[in-house]
């Protein structure tokens, strides 16, 4: 929790996350990397796929320019993968199979049926479900899929705008918010096959609706009438802005912003999903939209904090990997997200 002092200076920052990079790299184990103590339970394939594994560690390398034969590890990645693969999750694109295939490019037809199958995951979400299938096949070029799924999930959406997600393996249905498991995540996949000007309505009335306000600032549930106890990407204020931002009535952004802004660095860590790392994004997002400089002091500001919770943990989206892509972004000042806006 808190603000650290910012002092930017970009050589130093290009410093930080070039020693990120090089860690990534030593600890290298095959075509893996080690399990943090942190991210209990990891099943043997989840080892090799986007969300905690090798795909997403590959991914994040080519992106900050490592020097590792990235290709070749992708290759035996995915073989690795297909050794241990769990069948129910095969489709999903941050935890099955498709993150693997687009790194190698080496059996288009394979993932383009992965894409068709999920077209109907119930689990209507980004990790799971198809709205996460929707960027795999546009990252694909498969463009007639991509709107063939994006039609499909708009139709699932409930009169107020809303997903049902079906969990069956645990007989558990949720209505989350948030763009990892709901409104959010979909709402963005349906970029380019629903207009903006349609689309801005639409998020304000749900936006509006579960709104919890505390003074200047305000917060989204988890999910529908669940507490406001989340400011993270994955749940809270910081996903629903770094998402949404630019189609957000500006008080909702600013608002969700100053409520990012003033919970600090999360004790969970440096990463993307719950992190210090993917809550800045939420800045760099504010400042994309308004151009207001206090927004990238503030996102360089959080850069800094999480470079003080490195925790040697290699995934994408709990890791370490993610305060470098994030620090990079400030750099760059490119408030693209990772996997969401560039895959």
């Amino acid at each position: 929790m808190g603000h650290p002092v910012v002092t930017w200076d970009e050589s130093t920052v290009r410093g930080a996350v070039a020693a990120i990079v090089a860690d990534a790299e030593a600890a290298l184990d095959g075509c893996v990397w080690p399990v943090h103590q942190l991210d209990d339970e990891v099943k043997a394939s989840e080892r090799c796929v986007l969300y905690l594994g090798a795909a997403g560690m590959i991914w994040a390398l080519r992106r900050l320019g490592s020097s590792l034969d990235l290709d070749g590890l992708a290759a035996a990645a995915l073989e690795r993968y297909r050794e241990t693969a769990e069948p129910e999750e095969r489709a999903s694109l941050f935890a099955g199979e498709p993150s693997l295939l687009l790194l190698t490019r080496s059996d288009d037809e394979q993932l383009r049926a992965l894409v068709n199958a999920n077209e109907r995951n119930p689990i209507w979400e980004l990790l799971y479900g198809s709205a996460g299938s929707i960027l795999a096949a546009r990252a694909a070029g498969f463009d007639a899929e991509a709107v063939r799924l994006a039609e499909t999930l708009l139709a699932e959406r409930a009169p107020d705008g809303i997903w049902t997600q079906h969990f069956v393996q645990h007989d558990h249905t949720a209505r989350y918010l948030g763009p990892a498991h709901g409104f959010a995540g979909n709402v963005h996949a349906l970029r380019g096959v629903v207009p903006a000007d349609d689309l801005r309505p639409w998020i304000e009335s749900v936006l509006r609706a579960h709104a919890v306000w505390d003074g200047d600032t305000v917060n989204w549930p988890p999910i529908e009438g669940g507490d406001t106890d989340r400011v993270q990407w994955c749940h809270g204020a910081p996903g629903i802005v770094a998402t949404l931002g630019d189609l957000m009535p500006e008080d909702l952004l600013l608002a969700g912003a100053e409520t990012t802004w003033r919970h600090g660095s999360l004790e969970k860590g440096p990463g993307l999903c719950h992190g210090t790392a993917g809550n800045g994004y939420a800045l760099l997002k504010t400042y994309e939209v308004t151009g207001d400089e206090i927004w990238l002091e503030r996102a360089r500001s959080f850069a800094l904090g999480a470079f003080d919770q490195l925790q040697q943990r290699y995934s994408l989206m709990t890791g370490d990997i993610g305060a470098a892509l994030f620090a990079q972004a400030c750099i760059d000042t490119d408030a693209r997200f990772p996997i969401l806006d560039v895959l």
